[in-house]
Formats: structure tokens, sequence, C-alpha cells
């Protein structure tokens, strides 16, 4: 949903069952094939955007930093053989 890869760095152990209500910015559903919709009116009594429910609503700060992340690279794809 959103533009770079997000690391979990809080902490908490087990699984956790949210909801927040937020409102799609611009083109974040483009990876999964959707198209852009239009960005809401920052004053408008909507939900707000995902970055700002992360915080109000869980508590959840979402901030850029550098750090290390996994990376899968497929050097080769060939068509399986014949059984």
């Amino acid at each position: 949903m959103l533009d770079r890869p997000v690391i979990d760095q809080i902490g908490l152990e087990g699984k956790w069952d949210f909801v927040p209500t937020w409102t799609p910015q611009g083109n974040q559903f483009a990876s999964l094939g959707a198209a852009p919709s239009a960005v809401p009116d920052p004053d408008s009594d909507g939900p707000p955007d995902l970055v700002t429910a992360m915080q109000q609503q869980l508590g959840l700060k979402l901030s850029a930093t550098k750090a290390m992340v996994d990376v899968l690279v497929i050097d080769r794809v060939e068509k399986p053989l014949g059984n």
C-alpha cells in the first residue's frame, strides 16, 4: 500500500487483529492493478490517510529511515520439463 517496504521495529510478540479506518491516497493500490484514485480533500470529514490513521488509531508511527531488508533476486527462469 505504501511506496516502500515497512519494517516491524516495535518488537511486540504474538498475533494482533485490528481494523484501522483510513482513506486510500492516489495510487496506493496501483501495485494491485487498481486505477489511481482522486486524492480526497484534507478538510473533509472522511477518514485520514493511512500514515495518520496508524498513528491516531493504533499509536504506531511510520517513519522513513534506512534499514537492511531481505531481497530475493531471481537470476533465471525456465519452463519446467515434462514429466
